[in-house]
């Protein structure tokens, strides 16, 4: 016997808003949270864009000490976690579910970045007695799953997926198995990072991964013609999910149900993956045949497209691969909008495929304006979002080491 696992709550925290309410009007009309380089000086990187969180609320959950304790990696993860519990309605104080069937499962690609760069330059000029104490917990990339856990009391499962940009995804198939198979009534499953720093920007850029381009608005541009690498982006998206049974006897606003997980690995490259986007197109079968449907019943597809030339030219033949020249099945990358957030990106996508079944809009693919040879055989949309009827929808992440992790989500109807 198995259990069917639903949503409940989600947090948020991007370059497009730190409310659902925010994040969701932008994604609507499609507003960019890409600008320019303002937490450092980025001039030496010879790179000029990112996508940077905003106003952050820091007051909300926090404390000055905290920083002190604390990397942004791990505050965006437990705020994220908190926003979502407040809105799945969950005391975890009161007693009114068991903690220890409750954990947390948070996938970050590099932890506290910030954090090494500035220790590792401690160390080179001052020496390895001069290193802070807490260099080690503030930076490891199980943290932000540690944190959360210790703020909300979850003493169940618990581990970090560390899967570069597939870790967010991962995260959540994994706690969306954990309550399947009955090791958990709930779990916060997501992904964190905040990795914009320049070890960060410097590392990406000498990888030749990150774009030049100067104008915000035509630097993140997936499966356009033009596209010329990534922006990097940064925060957290976390989910609440929950047995079917123990989120209806406690009386709670269901928000949609996982039903597939699909995760592969290309074996074949450290950051290039297969041409043909098979290991990808394995992976979304993987998640169509555990959800039990159709590859026809699909109305939207979140798309990894990082508006790199060789990352959407395979991801692009493995939606084609499983879905065909179906016209129903529409397709966006919202990192047009966020820049790629590494092992965030999983968690973040996941909220906006979720928000996209919720108002049945399949967001644009901004800034996008034209289809190559390689990306024109799938249904991107293009121009502005549109509405359409989305049953069910598929959220890709595709990460460095050949990692690739797909969830399938479907429209709650109250059965």
């Amino acid at each position: 016997m198995t259990n069917r696992v639903v949503i409940t709550g989600y947090g948020i925290t991007s370059p497009i808003g730190n409310t659902p309410e925010t994040f969701w009007t932008n994604l609507e009309a499609g507003n960019s949270g890409i600008d320019t380089i303002k937490k450092f000086d980025a001039t030496e990187t010879g790179i000029t864009v990112a996508g940077e969180v905003k106003d952050f609320p820091f007051d909300k959950y926090f404390v000055h000490k905290d920083k002190k304790r604390m990397d942004t990696f791990s505050i965006y993860a437990v705020y994220a976690a908190l926003e979502a519990l407040s809105m799945a309605g969950i005391d975890t104080e009161d007693g009114s579910i068991d903690n220890d069937r409750f954990g947390a499962i948070i996938g970050s690609g590099i932890g506290g970045l910030p954090v090494i760069q500035e220790q590792g330059a401690r160390l080179a000029k001052r020496g390895p007695k001069r290193i802070a104490p807490l260099f080690v917990p503030l930076s490891i990339a199980n943290m932000a799953t540690g944190n959360v856990a210790l703020r909300v009391k979850a003493s169940g499962v618990s581990r970090a997926e560390v899967t570069a940009c597939a870790a967010g995804t991962n995260a959540i198939g994994s706690a969306f198995r954990e309550i399947k198979h009955g090791y958990a009534d709930v779990m916060l499953a997501g992904g964190t990072e905040a990795a914009i720093c320049d070890l960060g920007v410097g590392g990406f850029a000498n990888l030749t991964a990150l774009t030049k381009e100067t104008d915000p608005k035509r630097a993140s541009i997936p499966f356009d013609k033009n596209r010329s690498g990534f922006v990097l982006g940064e925060g957290s998206g976390v989910l609440v999910l929950e047995s079917l049974e123990h989120a209806q006897k406690r009386g709670a606003t269901i928000l949609a149900e996982i039903v597939g997980y699909g995760s592969t690995n290309d074996a074949h490259h450290m950051t290039t993956p297969l041409p043909e986007g098979s290991g990808a197109a394995k992976a979304m079968q993987l998640a169509l045949d555990e959800a039990g449907i159709q590859a026809s019943e699909v109305g939207y597809i979140n798309a990894h497209g990082t508006s790199t030339q060789a990352n959407e030219k395979g991801e692009a033949l493995a939606i084609h691969t499983v879905f065909g020249d179906d016209e129903n099945v529409l397709v966006s990358s919202t990192k047009a909008l966020t820049g790629h957030a590494l092992g965030a990106a999983g968690g973040i996508e996941a909220i906006a495929t979720l928000q996209a079944i919720q108002h049945q809009y399949a967001p644009v693919n901004a800034g996008t304006t034209e289809l190559d040879e390689n990306t024109s055989i799938i249904n991107v949309v293009l121009g502005q979002g549109k509405k359409h009827d989305i049953k069910y929808a598929i959220s890709n992440s595709l990460g460095f080491g050949g990692h690739n992790a797909v969830i399938a989500l479907k429209k709650w109807e109250g059965q």
